[in-house]
């Protein structure tokens, strides 16, 4: 079947594929943190092989210059989007046999490389296909609707299989058909792409073979020529440390039992707290940051927003000393998030702020390489650390691990920010 040539509405395919952008990338990073910890796995290796996880995100920039040279952006994406519905289809399966471990572990690491494939070909094509008006337009578009999985996949999708635990009394069930629900619907979207998607004319296959030969130890090279380009390194990497360190674990204190440490939450209200008011609480605070770095500018809000990035990790002390009840749980998870969406955004900025010159595209791919390296290394000590200590004092370790980033913010380059606010 040959592409259609009329171009429809980005309003048609940009919403979907941001949605399908973020399904694998939070069942493969989230989801799977919840579902093993309900299979019985230990917190220690659910912390460790889930963090491996992360590492196609941190080098996917070493095959992003293959995506750009052989076929068409509209392809990469119809064809990882297939490969990642077979995936989850797999893990799906797995679920029910006696060596799930292994083989739903295998998959989703193929499934999270497929993923952050997906990921390069659909920003290449949200390039190519939208003027630079309409990329500015639908950026914010595209946020919402990758957030909006992320609700779908840490919300409703573990509502839904919470809710399958208690009336099949059947947990590998339950999660095998939850897991299958994300992989049909994935399948669904694939036949709409298939049908929907344009083929723009920059994404045809005589510009892609003019483009065989891409400088790319030149773009290495230009980003590690930076000025300060240390200090902007160990800012990328400590900014998040503590909430890199926290994010494995958070799950697994709502799941855990009292006697044990644990807040003993069901399947269904860690969906609710976590993946659901406290997504929605995450993007309110990106939104907010965002309104407040357009009209104050980085320079102003960047240290303040790592105080909101940070202070409310103590909440998770406090909840680990008191046990509180479910109603209190609510407001502490979702003012955790809604600082971590808030001090988030400074950071998102400045990884943009950081990209300039000709290679701009491949530079923030860097960076964001760089960024998932400073979530995974932390995540892979994390189960050990808080089998080790207990949960009150992880989390005051998480607390203390923050100083590090804040410490790193204060040497960065923002000269150019500065003199911009003063013209």
């Amino acid at each position: 079947m040959k592409p259609q040539t009329t171009t429809p509405s980005p309003w048609t395919y940009i919403p979907t594929l941001y949605f399908t952008s973020g399904i694998p990338y939070v069942i493969i990073n989230t989801v799977s943190v919840i579902f093993y910890k309900k299979l019985g796995i230990d917190n220690a290796q659910i912390a460790l092989w889930t963090s491996f996880l992360y590492l196609p995100w941190v080098i996917k920039m070493f095959w992003g210059p293959i995506v750009d040279i052989y076929s068409s952006k509209r392809k990469w994406i119809l064809y990882t989007q297939f490969a990642m519905f077979c995936c989850l289809g797999l893990i799906a399966f797995s679920l029910q046999l006696p060596n799930f471990f292994f083989i739903s572990l295998a998959t989703l690491t193929i499934g999270a490389f497929i993923s952050a494939t997906y990921d390069i070909a659909t920003d290449g094509f949200y390039l190519l296909a939208l003027s630079p008006e309409q990329q500015a337009f639908f950026v914010g578009i595209r946020s919402l609707f990758y957030r909006m999985a992320v609700i779908f996949g840490s919300g409703i999708l573990v509502v839904l299989a919470g809710q399958l635990e208690v009336s099949l009394n059947n947990i590998p069930l339950s999660w095998t058909i939850a897991i299958g629900f994300s992989a049909l619907i994935l399948a669904i979207l694939f036949i709409y792409h298939r049908l929907i998607l344009p083929l723009p004319e920059s994404d045809n296959q005589r510009q892609i073979q003019a483009r065989e030969n891409i400088p790319f130890w030149a773009i290495i090279s230009s980003y590690f020529a930076q000025d300060k380009i240390i200090n902007i390194l160990a800012f990328i990497l400590l900014y998040r440390l503590g909430e890199a360190m926290l994010v494995k674990i958070a799950s697994l204190f709502l799941l855990d039992k009292p006697e044990v440490g644990g807040l003993g939450l069901s399947t269904s209200d860690v969906g609710l707290v976590y993946g659901t008011f406290g997504v929605i609480s995450l993007i309110c605070g990106g939104i907010l940051g965002g309104l407040l770095i357009s009209k104050y500018g980085l320079k102003k809000c960047l240290f303040p927003m790592a105080l909101a990035l940070n202070l409310p990790d103590v909440f998770y002390v406090y909840m680990a000393y008191t046990k509180p009840s479910l109603t209190l749980v609510y407001p502490l998870v979702s003012l955790e998030q809604f600082g971590y969406g808030f001090g988030f955004t400074a950071f998102s900025v400045y990884l943009m702020y950081i990209c300039k010159g000709e290679y701009k595209t491949s530079h923030f791919a860097i960076s964001t390489g760089f960024m998932a390296l400073g979530m995974m290394l932390p995540g892979l000590i994390s189960g050990y650390l808080q089998k080790t200590f207990g949960y009150p004092l992880f989390f005051i370790l998480v607390c203390l691990l923050t100083i590090p980033g804040m410490i790193a913010l204060f040497f960065i380059p923002l000269k150019e920010e500065a003199k911009r606010q003063n013209n």
